[in-house]
């Protein structure tokens, strides 16, 4: 995106990119929420699974001890889901209120227990089904023209995107670095080599971190949450350069380092909520970045 902006022909074309795109990914993030809000509520009155990832369920499904637990399991789901229809009926009863929070208490201590019985079974201490609850949820109710339809989107979405980062990956560090530091005279030819290498690499990092990423919880909490790490210090540059006139080059520099350091020193010594961080890095990233361009720059 900031490509497409920086790229822009001229202003009122970088401002019809800026309005277009957000038309269509406010919707689109609505989208994406949305689904999984009627998802959660579909498991409301659908019992889900103990252990949603169907090749670690079937490592301990015919043990007696987890059959036990998935009666258990069954019944407790029942008694959530009555609570859920009498609750719905009358929101303002905290009696019911308070039914459906026990009943969804013990659904998740019985689903504890089973995970701690797959550990013990298997041998292995680290289980996380988090990012199986929509893939399991796809797989068992959509028809399956549907389930098609929607791997081949995924695997459209993933590919467009990956291709795009590992080709900006590759010509800013060919560009930026090994041209820079390196050979700063080659031939075009040397350069594309480079280039395809780069991305090679570049490519492995991303496997390596794919595979490491699924045990960190839900995905799409791990991306924003690496993510709001630069978000708001890239937002405050940007803030800096369109918002005032006033601010330098070495300003917005010297206020994007202090807006990342700031949000990891935040993270590091006082943890928050990891969507208050791009409110922090931007705000450090303007203010040290006019501070700067005022005191320092213009004394010059």
């Amino acid at each position: 995106q900031v490509q497409r902006f920086l790229t822009a022909k001229s202003v009122a074309e970088g401002r019809t990119s800026l309005l277009m795109s957000a038309f269509v990914k406010i919707p689109m993030q609505f989208l994406i929420l949305f689904i999984g809000v009627m998802v959660f509520v579909f498991y409301q009155f659908n019992q889900p699974p103990l252990i949603f990832k169907a090749d670690d369920r079937a490592k301990v499904e015919q043990r007696a001890e987890y059959q036990a637990l998935n009666q258990e399991y069954a019944q407790a789901f029942n008694a959530r889901k009555d609570a859920a229809v009498a609750f719905a009926d009358d929101a303002n009863t905290e009696a019911g209120k308070q039914s459906y929070l026990v009943a969804n208490n013990t659904m998740d201590g019985i689903r504890n227990r089973a995970i701690t019985f797959w550990k013990q079974a298997t041998g292995n201490t680290k289980f996380n089904d988090t990012n199986y609850v929509f893939p399991s949820f796809i797989t068992t109710y959509a028809p399956p023209g549907v389930v098609g339809l929607i791997i081949a989107a995924i695997f459209a979405a993933a590919m467009s995107t990956i291709s795009a980062e590992l080709a900006s990956l590759s010509t800013a560090t060919v560009m930026d670095f090994y041209k820079r530091h390196y050979r700063k005279e080659a031939a075009d030819a040397h350069y594309l080599k480079v280039s395809k290498f780069v991305t090679g690499a570049w490519g492995l990092f991303a496997c390596i971190v794919a595979l490491n990423a699924t045990k960190l919880g839900s995905l799409i909490e791990v991306v924003n949450k690496f993510g709001s790490y630069f978000y708001g210090s890239l937002l405050g540059v940007f803030v800096l350069a369109i918002g005032t006139k006033r601010a330098t080059g070495n300003g917005a520099f010297f206020g994007l380092i202090a807006g990342v350091v700031a949000v990891f020193a935040w993270d590091r010594y006082k943890p928050i909520s990891f969507l208050w961080y791009n409110l922090i890095g931007c705000v450090v990233v303007v203010v040290v970045g006019m501070l700067i361009s005022v005191l320092v720059d213009r004394r010059r």
